[in-house]
């Protein structure tokens, strides 16, 4: 997300703007949200299209719900409860056709270096194996350095049922980047290694 500088309107102005038939403040709001709103997708999806594609449909949502937002939350959790659900459709659109275990993964399309690429790419392909619910806390709280209580406020769920989730996630992701499976059990197909076990968060742009 593209913060506002002091001399630029804030979200809550931007949102009354729009809301006041000035359609223009919502292509401000975009620019600022896109890169985050696209990221999420793709770590939730692992493919730069269907990431596009969720990225889409979360703004074509926002656009025409817009005017009926509140302000009951901040407009970036709001935003990102939209990308969520579109990621959630994604998978169950995907899940009718193809499993996501053994799908293949694009690296993200952002410069890196070599080596710092493929460790990004090997957790992402781990992360594809996590469950969804987990997924999305691992990549909001992990990823992209949101509080808990956003995190909370974004899934409609108690803190604590939250820090379950983050929890979990990360023991199902450890266990993948080891070569096994997320509930524990062996990967008799070709694993993820890991050369040491993770006790940093891994390095991805967000």
């Amino acid at each position: 997300m593209t913060e506002p500088t002091p001399l630029e309107p804030t979200d809550p102005v931007l949102v009354r703007r729009f809301q006041q038939g000035q359609e223009q403040a919502f292509a401000v709001l975009m620019e600022r949200h896109e890169r985050r709103v696209y990221n999420l997708a793709y770590r939730m999806l692992g493919s730069p299209e269907d990431a596009r594609d969720a990225t889409q449909d979360a703004f074509l949502s926002c656009f025409r719900h817009l005017a009926k937002f509140r302000g009951d939350s901040s407009f970036s959790t709001w935003l990102h409860r939209i990308a969520l659900n579109a990621c959630y459709d994604a998978l169950r659109r995907r899940r009718d056709t193809t499993s996501l275990e053994g799908r293949s993964v694009d690296p993200m399309p952002v410069p890196d270096h070599a080596d710092r690429a493929a460790a990004a790419t090997d957790v992402q392909r781990a992360l594809l194996g996590v469950p969804p619910d987990f997924r999305a806390v691992l990549v909001m709280h992990e990823l992209q350095d949101l509080p808990l209580e956003d995190i909370a406020a974004t899934l409609g769920l108690p803190v604590g049922t939250v820090k379950s989730r983050l929890h979990r996630g990360r023991v199902a992701l450890g266990r993948i980047l080891s070569g096994g499976r997320a509930d524990g059990t062996p990967n008799p197909g070709a694993p993820v290694q890991a050369t040491k076990p993770m006790k940093t968060r891994p390095h991805l742009n967000s």
